[in-house]
């Protein structure tokens, strides 16, 4: 651990300005600076890597990150957790930028010159949200790699494989130009106030985008498959021109199911109707 600071216990600093966990905002505060700790190393090596954090609260993933060397750039749109952050940016001189502001309405891409990691304990409300816009970004993306914290059940729809339950949109959104998994899970008991649902740290790292796909065909494509996800292909993409001769020439029954489809095959398809006029 490199840069590790004396720093007072968060319960403290939470106590002392009046913080409390807003349901509005999608918050829940962690504590255990260990957890905190395992959630900084996943990226790998952090030492003087820009670090972009959203929603860091009162700051103990921020905590985390800057022990670890980290240059950290936060955007929080609590602003009663900006006089506990700025304590951070006073201990930690020049490597803690914090933004007031809503993530969502930001544009993240243009306060780096280079790709940063993203590590975030995201706001329940926004993580999705938040996720799909970094991953429906130019391709090499302007970030380096994702370390997220969702909800248990969003983390396995990010990580899904074909036949698995929770398989969809996500899932091929997130796996197509990248590899992503499951880091580590994290239990209910470990939030203040603790949520009804367990949660889970995900872990993207992006791969070459394969040749001669449009995103928008694969969106279009996989928005018609899985929102008729109990009819059989041929019903719920037939409104997708040139859908089913796409399939057909890949090999795959119209008549299978779209959560029986994995992701190889959804962008093989895309990529002949990305072919199209």
């Amino acid at each position: 651990m490199t840069g590790a600071v004396e720093l007072p216990p968060l319960r403290d600093v939470i106590a002392r300005h009046g913080l409390s966990a807003s349901k509005a905002l999608g918050q829940n505060f962690l504590f255990d600076s260990q957890l905190l700790a395992r959630i900084a190393r996943i990226p790998g090596d952090l030492a003087d890597a820009e670090v972009l954090e959203v929603g860091p609260g009162p700051g103990g993933l921020t905590r985390a990150l800057l022990a670890q060397g980290a240059r950290v750039t936060a955007i929080e749109r609590d602003r009663r957790c900006i006089p506990a952050l700025a304590e951070l940016e006073a201990a930690y001189p020049g490597k803690l930028r914090v933004i007031e502001g809503d993530a969502t309405e930001i544009d993240a891409r243009a306060l780096f010159e280079g790709a940063p990691h993203i590590v975030s304990n995201l706001p329940y409300n926004v993580g999705t949200a938040l996720l799909i816009g970094w991953l429906s970004a130019a391709w090499r993306p302007w970030w380096e790699t994702l370390t997220l914290m969702f909800q248990r059940e969003v983390a396995d729809r990010i990580v899904a494989g074909a036949g698995d339950d929770a398989y969809g949109r996500l899932a091929v959104l997130s796996q197509w130009r990248s590899a992503a998994r499951i880091a580590m899970p994290v239990h209910r008991s470990a939030f203040t106030p603790p949520p009804k649902v367990m949660s889970a740290v995900v872990h993207i790292t992006p791969t070459e985008a394969p040749a001669g796909v449009d995103l928008a065909v694969l969106e279009r494509l996989t928005a018609a498959a899985f929102g008729q996800r109990r009819k059989m292909l041929r019903q719920s993409v037939r409104g997708v021109p040139g859908a089913i001769e796409a399939l057909e020439a890949e090999g795959i029954d119209p008549t299978r199911r779209a959560e029986t489809v994995d992701v190889a095959a959804f962008v093989a398809v895309a990529r002949r109707l990305s072919e199209r006029p």
